[in-house]
């Protein structure tokens, strides 16, 4: 049981130490290694041309858009 509420401690000091981090600095934890865009890659794919399957979604989340853009009346 004393080694479930040292664990238990040491979690709740960390985590309120991150708390009081954000409280001063008002800045979100990040990750250490900054992602693709550290490396030169603007997105996931780095493809030239999206393929037909990315290009469909992108078309129905473009039809999406427009539909809910538009005034309809019920």
């Amino acid at each position: 049981m004393i080694y479930f509420l040292a664990t238990f401690t040491v979690f709740l000091l960390v985590v309120a130490g991150m708390a009081i981090g954000y409280i001063f600095d008002k800045k979100t934890i990040g990750g250490s290694c900054g992602g693709l865009a550290s490396v030169g890659i603007d997105k996931e794919c780095d493809c030239p041309e999206p393929c037909e399957n990315r290009k469909e979604k992108d078309a129905q989340q473009l039809r999406t858009d427009r539909l809910m853009a538009a005034p309809r009346i019920i």
